[in-house]
């Protein structure tokens, strides 16, 4: 029995600090019909399609970020090794090269001087007299071969060959009054390998790839 006049209590009712009552927050709902059921449930498969799908798609990306990492690394250690391999071909060929010239200018000394007075016809043609320089042992092989280039070519000059023992074995200097020519095997081998620097120094790791880059286009599909 309720007393007249006294409201029953209602366990729904909160007081504030200030005494004044607040709606509680309504409950949660603990039943379901199976319609609600099966959207939820529908609506949690989606998302967890769309996290795994996008797991998925940052692996993917992740992986194909490192295989390019790595590529990138393996083809410039593959440009530093090519451009190795060419520096140490050309320095094989240069040696080659050189000591097959050795060999010739040992055989032949007076080969170069001879060659010179051949390629200088038109230059030398009305010079009075040729003036040669060469190394001491070589006077006499280079005075006959230079008259009979004189013959080949039709120079009449008088040919004057003198010993200096300061060139090296195959070098001379020509001197017809008007102009001179000099050759030196020794600075012309020094001047072949330092145009080879040059030109390997300037091509560097920039040269031909080694593989075509488009052969290596990795892209993830996100649709």
């Amino acid at each position: 029995m309720t007393s007249p006049g006294l409201e029953r209590f209602k366990f729904d009712t909160v007081f504030g600090d200030d005494g004044l009552t607040a709606p509680m927050a309504p409950r949660p709902k603990r039943v379901y019909a199976a319609e609600e059921v099966e959207m939820i449930r529908a609506a949690a498969l989606a998302e967890g399609e769309r996290s795994v799908t996008a797991a998925a798609e940052a692996r993917v990306a992740a992986a194909l970020e490192d295989i390019a990492r790595h590529c990138t690394g393996a083809f410039e250690a593959l440009a530093k090794v090519a451009h190795n391999h060419r520096v140490n071909s050309a320095e094989l060929a240069l040696a080659a090269a050189r000591k097959i010239a050795d060999a010739a200018l040992a055989q032949f000394p007076e080969a170069p001087v001879a060659a010179a007075m051949v390629e200088l016809a038109r230059e030398i043609e009305a010079a009075p007299k040729l003036k040669v320089r060469v190394a001491p042992d070589l006077i006499d092989k280079v005075q006959a071969a230079l008259e009979r280039a004189a013959q080949a070519c039709g120079f009449a000059g008088a040919i004057v060959a003198t010993a200096d023992p300061s060139l090296p074995l195959a070098a001379f200097t020509l001197d017809w009054g008007e102009g001179r020519a000099a050759f030196d095997p020794e600075a012309a081998a020094a001047r072949v390998a330092a145009a080879l620097d040059e030109a390997l120094a300037a091509e560097g790791l920039h040269a031909e790839p080694l593989l075509p880059t488009q052969d290596l286009n990795l892209e993830a599909d996100h649709g």
